[in-house]
């Protein structure tokens, strides 16, 4: 095996998922439940920045409801954001087998 083609390609690997880590933490998903009445937005770097509840989700009797879509939101914009996140970085290196390399996610 050629080392110097192959620290070119790790060289390479690395500015690709460096430009891919910093777009990705410009983006902002969101997650949502309770068919909209609950939603949570997120960066990609797994920030959360806003949490937006309905009046219709209140109900002063009922307010283990309430943490329930709030949780469930939560866990919506995790999973778009480690979606997006796989999408994104997931393609970085592919094939390349580096012994001790692993990815962020």
């Amino acid at each position: 095996m050629d080392m110097n083609k192959m620290m070119k390609q790790v060289a390479k690997m690395q500015q690709e998922l460096a430009k891919a880590q910093e777009e990705l933490a410009d983006t902002e998903v969101t997650g949502t439940s309770g068919g909209g009445l609950v939603s949570v937005t997120v960066t990609g770097k797994g920030e959360f920045t806003s949490v937006k509840i309905k009046p219709d989700a209140v109900d002063p009797d009922d307010p283990t409801m309430l943490e329930d879509l709030v949780l469930a939101a939560i866990t919506d914009a995790v999973r778009v954001q480690q979606e997006m996140a796989e999408e994104r970085l997931g393609g970085v290196g592919a094939g390349m087998n580096i012994p001790g390399m692993q990815l962020p996610f």
